[in-house]
């Protein structure tokens, strides 16, 4: 075989689960020391070829070659030996232990049956990834985020791989630790390590990939060179279509007082947070992660029991440190929360048990009291799943089934279906591909249009400022004035956030 430029190649890859096709003649070539971005909206493929590059999956048909030579992966351990290590979104360690623990898990040295310490190689895991005081001893489950994640690449450097695949290592981070990770991947590659990323954030994909695969309805649509192609282009290329609006904006007039929210405290945070929200208002709330933001729409909702504070919705009135879900729900209120897979769906139950299960006493007889008319809910979640476009086989899916936009598409058409005047949403983009966000932008500008009051949480400033009316900032629990998206730059909410002035 000819010497190959290419560190790792994938060619004519393909994955079939029953009679669903995940991957159809994949092409991926990544050179050594390069950021590759493997790009592509939910459902694409990218989950499932990156699996089948592990081990975690065995390929249908296709051939890896690694370093010039074809090789079979069909196991994890196997993808370990080779040189190639997965880091998940959600991060795989065992939080009881302490991160030295932690970092040699699964790769112990033993000699007469005692495990033998491997320092040195930690310690020179760590010193490049310039975190050598990191505290060994400790409960891993003690560090905060961004941390652990230096945990986990330093585990793969300790594995002695050669090719890293990050999926999704900046959803949970904050601004400061996505920067710090940059730093960490760029120093990878001085190393001659090629590091696969996969992310919706496609500005974080321009800036430090050097070349791009990207994904559609699991085959190879496009890739080449990051400095020879621009987000649009790559957008064009994930869905398929030219998208002429990131942020659609529905016309919408905002009309009298929603909500009232007064003096709303909990432990530690929010602190005294006031503020009323419009029919057809779109209040976006921006802030540093733990400033309070979800916080402050969790209490509000009674998910987490706020110290004091009072609400007002119409002509009800509710003590918010009584105030639960159920109470919440029955005036109008209705809540998306972040964590989708604990909180915000019944991944284990179908699309139509998960989009009814805040209404189902409309689909019972006797009044709400009776047995439940299963083709009715059938009916009416079959709308939804058009009308959302939700990919799915159909209402008896299993949620757990679907992609991460698809899962929370049905999480929105539960709230939908509810019909609730009171909107409150928790990072709904988190994890979901570009055209998926469009396609929840719209929904809230319609939303919006119905006469709604909606109140969008969100850590991704560009959003907050292209779909919301007006906007307010949490500093340390604190909010401050609600004012028109127009009045507010990046720069002054990033102010706001760090200063509170």
């Amino acid at each position: 075989m000819a010497e190959s430029r290419y560190l790792l190649e994938l060619t004519g890859v393909c994955k079939a689960f029953g009679g669903t096709r995940a991957l159809h003649n994949v092409e991926l070539q990544v050179e050594p020391a390069e950021v590759h971005a493997l790009i592509g909206e939910n459902g694409a493929g990218k989950s499932t070829l990156m699996k089948v590059l592990s081990g975690a999956y065995k390929a249908d048909s296709g051939q890896i070659i690694f370093q010039g030579k074809p090789c079979s992966i069909d196991s994890p351990a196997s993808g370990r030996q080779h040189g190639i290590a997965m880091i998940y979104q959600e991060l795989t360690l065992a939080p009881h232990l302490s991160v030295e623990e932690n970092l040699t898990l699964g790769m112990e040295c033993t000699s007469f049956g005692f495990i033998r310490q491997q320092r040195d190689r930690i310690l020179d895991a760590l010193e490049l990834l310039h975190h050598p005081d990191l505290p060994l001893r400790e409960p891993v489950r003690n560090l905060p985020i961004g941390l652990q994640q230096v945990v986990e690449i330093a585990r793969a450097l300790i594995s002695d791989a050669k090719v890293i695949i990050m999926d999704e290592p900046t959803s949970s981070l904050t601004a400061a630790d996505t920067r710090a990770l940059f730093e960490v991947i760029r120093r990878l590659k001085e190393r001659g390590i090629a590091v696969i990323y996969i992310s919706h954030f496609l500005e974080e994909v321009v800036e430090i990939a050097d070349s791009y695969t990207v994904l559609r309805d699991g085959e190879t649509v496009g890739s080449g060179p990051m400095a020879s192609t621009d987000i649009l282009r790559i957008i064009n290329l994930m869905v398929g279509r030219t998208l002429t609006e990131m942020f659609p904006r529905a016309d919408h007039d905002m009309g009298d007082v929603l909500l009232s929210v007064a003096g709303l405290d909990g432990t530690p945070i929010p602190r005294d947070v006031t503020f009323e929200l419009h029919r057809g208002e779109i209040l976006g709330i921006a802030g540093l992660v733990g400033a309070g933001r979800s916080e402050t729409v969790r209490r509000i909702f009674g998910l987490d029991r706020a110290t004091s504070g009072a609400l007002t919705i119409g002509e009800r009135c509710a003590d918010l440190s009584r105030m639960r879900p159920s109470r919440a729900l029955d005036m109008g209120i209705d809540f998306l929360s972040e964590d989708r897979k604990d909180e915000g769906l019944a991944t284990r139950m179908t699309i139509a048990a998960n989009a009814t299960l805040s209404s189902l006493r409309r689909f019972a007889g006797l009044r709400g009291a009776g047995l439940l008319n299963l083709r009715k809910e059938k009916a009416a979640v079959a709308k939804w799943i058009d009308e959302m476009n939700i990919r799915c086989t159909g209402p008896d899916q299993t949620v757990a089934d679907l992609s991460g936009g698809n899962q929370q598409k049905v999480a929105l058409a539960r709230m939908l279906e509810q019909g609730a005047d009171v909107v409150l949403l928790d990072e709904p983009t988190r994890g979901v591909d570009v055209g998926s966000k469009v396609e929840i932008y719209r929904l809230i500008g319609r939303l919006a249009q119905q006469g709604r009051g909606i109140v969008f949480v969100s850590s991704y400033l560009p959003e907050l400022l292209g779909v919301c009316d007006t906007l307010a900032v949490m500093h340390r629990g604190r909010m401050s004035e609600i004012k028109p998206v127009r009045d507010w730059t990046e720069r002054d909410i990033m102010e706001v956030a760090t200063s509170g002035t």
